[in-house]
């Protein structure tokens, strides 16, 4: 019974980790890129930048997540 709550539990805090990463990855796209973009209009306007930074702040969050977690 033990290995189910668990497995429950494990579940539960991929998901909830999930969530955070999707709400991180939003407030991402809606406030901090019309900033850069105001800033460096040349470099944001190329696409493969956009999803780079995006990618790369996501990483940064998952290792720090994984890193804290018990």
């Amino acid at each position: 019974m033990g290995q189910r709550i668990k497995m429950v539990v494990a579940v539960l805090l991929i998901g909830f980790l999930g969530f955070i990463l999707g709400v991180a990855a939003n407030l991402i796209y809606s406030y901090i890129l019309p900033i850069l973009s105001d800033l460096f209009p040349q470099l944001v306007s190329s696409e493969w930048f956009l999803w780079g930074l995006i990618g790369s702040l996501l990483a940064i969050i998952c290792c720090l997540v994984y890193a804290y977690l018990p």
